[in-house]
């Protein structure tokens, strides 16, 4: 007969799992950046690049919008946007 099924879970960045996103997507203002990382360390997919205050991006093949970004940036300089608005 046949063996158990065993399948490799994969990372996000295998699987583009965007189009996942709930209504909402993050809007970086480049604004009031000050390069504090915070969007980064507390993005639960690892979708957000960026070096510099005001050159943070997310990449939404992965972005599963769940706000966190937003929520945690300390100067606000990121908005959740309604997926059909362009940037």
């Amino acid at each position: 007969m046949f063996g158990p099924l065993i399948v490799k879970p994969g990372t996000s960045r295998k699987n583009k799992t965007g189009s996942w996103r709930t209504e909402a997507k993050p809007k970086f203002l480049h604004q009031n950046c000050i390069g504090c990382k915070m969007c980064i360390l507390y993005c639960p997919e690892g979708c957000i690049e960026g070096e510099e205050k005001n050159t943070y991006k997310c990449d939404y093949s992965f972005c599963k919008g769940c706000g966190i970004c937003a929520i945690v940036c300390p100067k606000k300089d990121i908005v959740m946007i309604k997926e059909e608005e362009k940037e």
